[in-house]
């Protein structure tokens, strides 16, 4: 990633429902760069976007997609995201893998497939708090950057054997110094909650290649 991208955190979560196609498209037309989603697996193997393991108290991996969309019609399927943005093929998707290590239901294959098949995929790149679930995309052949999410520096040990190319801080772990480092090792850096413009523009100073937030105005006043 050569470019420095504001995106949406879930989409535009204040002005719509989280991780719906509306507060994706109103991201987008707010003028960030892109948005970062959550992908969960249904039962029957569908990807849908959605933060939370459950779903009204029930397992969401447990439901089947018919029973998902019954309890949740605002939910979008991954290909229904992909639709979207190919109406703005400027526009950045990071997707980040929920998964409950150590397990796995397959989710790292499906969204390798999908992913796979899709030509958009050059403005994509998948995160995860799960290493396993990098573990496993890596090995599946994904041909989009990998990256680990983390909120407590004691992960980054991991990192030699995962094989990824970027690194999902919590910006309260970031120091120009930090990012120094981590950008000399060969990682790009991409960062979260931010919704202050101060705090964002000092970031993009230190190189940080994504900042993801909920406010687009406080974004863009960071690059203004």
């Amino acid at each position: 990633m050569d470019t420095r991208l504001l995106l949406g955190h879930r989409g535009s979560p204040r002005r719509a429902r989280e991780n719906t196609l509306e507060s994706f498209a109103l991201a987008l037309q707010d003028g960030l760069d892109g948005v970062e989603l959550d992908v969960q697996r249904s039962r029957d193997g569908v990807l849908v976007i959605h933060h939370d393991f459950d779903l009204q108290g029930v397992p969401l991996a447990g439901l089947d997609w018919v029973e998902i969309k019954q309890k949740a019609p605002w939910m979008p399927r991954l290909e229904e995201v992909f639709e979207l943005f190919e109406a703005h093929p400027q526009a950045w998707i990071n997707l980040e893998l929920k998964s409950q290590p150590p397990t796995t239901d397959g989710r790292e294959a499906d969204l390798a497939r999908l992913l796979g098949a899709w030509g958009g995929r050059g403005r994509a790149w998948v995160s995860s708090f799960d290493p396993l679930a990098l573990v496993r995309l890596r090995r599946q052949g994904l041909d989009v950057p990998l990256a680990l999410l983390y909120a407590q520096e004691e992960v980054l040990e991991l990192l030699p054997c995962l094989g990824v190319q970027g690194v999902h801080p919590h910006h309260s772990l970031l120091s120009r110094e930090e990012v120094e480092r981590l950008r000399g090792q060969g990682y790009f850096v991409a960062t979260w909650t931010v919704n202050d413009a101060r705090r964002a523009r000092e970031l993009l100073e230190w190189g940080v290649r994504g900042v993801i937030g909920d406010v687009p105005g406080e974004l863009k006043a960071a690059r203004d």
